[in-house]
């Protein structure tokens, strides 16, 4: 009877298009279950989250896309991001601004590259789903074929040779690591829990499509997002290339939030450093000013300090960003190319900040 109940909520949580599947892995891997814990399924065409082709990412009217004004980088690639929400349900504002998702529901981020042609290739797509069963986050991804029909299921990772064309439009070749789920769940992590990084208030608070408007506002127009305050009182993570709105202080603050700040925080993979670059953090010390490294090792390169006002030759964490090098380059996952906007923006930081600031 529960397991029962288990399907049947699944399926009018996702809609009806996940019904099909449902049965077929309740019948297929009913062997493989020892709990009522969401199992993946085998191709990200089961779910029916698309319309039409599939490539053309064009999610179906239960699900939303969404942007933000400050992204992670990862190689250059390109990302089609969507919230999946179970029928008649809504995401929860709570006032430290973060977004609190019903359970079942989806994440889905889909990374691409544009390649020699200038068309749009496929690589991945990275899935979070909220499992009703013990709400809590699990995590999978999905690798994309040649052909750009489907993407199957990957707990190992890939390596993929690439070339694809960066900010400048010049052509780059790399090898793109897909990330094992263990590497996606140190990314996600704090306090041993695993949670979204990229979808929290202030990072969606912009006017990302201007036919939809502000994306939290929409949202609470449709009835998906319920407690959104005012306007005023919704806080907005700064654009890290919008030096017309913004000082070079708060985008270098928003590109390490992002990029660094869900292992470089309170609770997360890389605690243990005392170097904590979110957003709100404000003791010089824990932003890395004039701090000795804890752990860093060779991956130091000689340097003494986390971040030298005034000198970015001479800081750990401009050195770091400038690598690809294993055991030196910051963020240690989901890169093998140097963001070099990115790095220019923080050494620029850097190297304006007043040696007087201790």
């Amino acid at each position: 009877m529960k397991k029962s109940i288990r399907y049947i909520s699944l399926v009018i949580a996702t809609g009806a298009c996940l019904m099909t599947w449902m049965e077929s892995c309740r019948q297929k891997n009913a062997s493989q279950r020892v709990s009522n814990e969401f199992v993946f399924a085998e191709k990200l065409s089961q779910y029916g989250f698309f319309q039409g082709e599939m490539k053309a990412q064009l999610v179906r009217n239960n699900g939303d896309r969404y942007e933000l004004i400050t992204p992670l980088f990862t190689d250059y690639a390109v990302k089609d991001r969507f919230i999946i929400l179970p029928a008649g349900q809504a995401m929860q504002y709570r006032d430290s601004g973060v977004l609190d998702f019903p359970d079942s529901t989806f994440i889905l981020k889909s990374f691409s590259y544009i390649d020699s042609l200038r068309q749009k290739v496929l690589i991945e797509t990275r899935m979070l789903f909220k499992d009703p069963f013990d709400h809590h986050w699990k995590v999978m991804d999905y690798v994309w074929n040649q052909a750009q029909t489907d993407a199957v299921k990957t707990i190992i990772g890939a390596n993929i040779p690439i070339a694809l064309r960066n900010a400048d439009d010049k052509l780059v070749h790399t090898n793109y690591l897909v990330p094992n789920t263990n590497d996606c769940k140190r990314c996600h992590n704090n306090n041993n829990i695993l949670i979204p990084i990229g979808p929290k208030a202030r990072n969606l608070n912009f006017i990302a499509d201007a036919h939809i408007g502000n994306q939290l506002q929409a949202w609470s127009a449709k009835g998906r997002l319920k407690g959104l305050p005012a306007a005023e009182k919704i806080p907005l993570l700064p654009n890290w290339q919008d030096d017309k709105r913004y000082s070079i202080t708060e985008r270098a603050r928003a590109y390490l939030d992002v990029n660094c700040a869900h292992c470089h925080m309170p609770g997360g993979d890389a605690v243990n450093t005392g170097l904590f670059l979110q957003y709100e953090e404000t003791k010089p010390i824990h932003l890395g000013i004039n701090k000795e490294p804890v752990s860093a090792g060779g991956g130091a390169g000689g340097l003494n300090y986390d971040l030298v006002p005034g000198d970015a030759k001479s800081s750990i964490l401009a050195y770091r960003m400038n690598s690809t090098e294993p055991g030196t380059a910051m963020p240690e996952l989901g890169r093998t190319l140097i963001h070099h906007e990115g790095v220019k923006l923080v050494q620029d930081w850097i190297n304006q900040m007043k040696k007087a600031d201790k």
